[in-house]
């Protein structure tokens, strides 16, 4: 997947670049506007490159939002925003599109690998606005 400098997404209306918001600095972390509530389309992912990471943002259909890291760690590539969710004994999940491995939304966890994690973001949702934080150490 070819990126550029600016925010983009996989799926869907194309998105302002991401920059950080009014509030600025939260802690260690930074949080950076990522596009409308509604360009989400629920049981979909959307890719974001966000300050140099490509995050993977996700909305279910009750209109939960979760963030991880865009990259598939079993294959290298950048694809989980175009994973299938789904749930797993009630846990929100989204599975690979490439060999089908199932990570948790809510802490990044593979559920079929106890070794493999993803980095899991916070998001949330700031009016009709989507946000996601970054820590300032966390690069790709």
């Amino acid at each position: 997947m070819t990126t550029t400098p600016e925010a983009t997404m996989t799926r869907g209306p194309r998105v302002r670049p991401a920059a950080r918001t009014s509030a600025g600095r939260t802690g260690t972390a930074r949080w950076f506007d990522i596009c409308s509530y509604a360009a989400l389309t629920p049981e979909r992912g959307a890719c974001a490159m966000v300050d140099g990471t490509q995050v993977a943002i996700f909305r279910a259909f009750d209109g939960s939002l979760y963030a991880l890291s865009n990259l598939d760690p079993f294959s290298g590539a950048y694809v989980l925003s175009r994973g299938i969710l789904g749930t797993r004994d009630g846990v929100p999940t989204v599975a690979s599109p490439m060999y089908k491995q199932v990570f948790d939304l809510r802490t990044g966890a593979c559920l079929d690998d106890p070794r493999v994690a993803l980095p899991a973001f916070p998001v949330r949702r700031a009016g009709d606005r989507v946000e996601v934080a970054l820590p300032d150490e966390h690069r790709q």
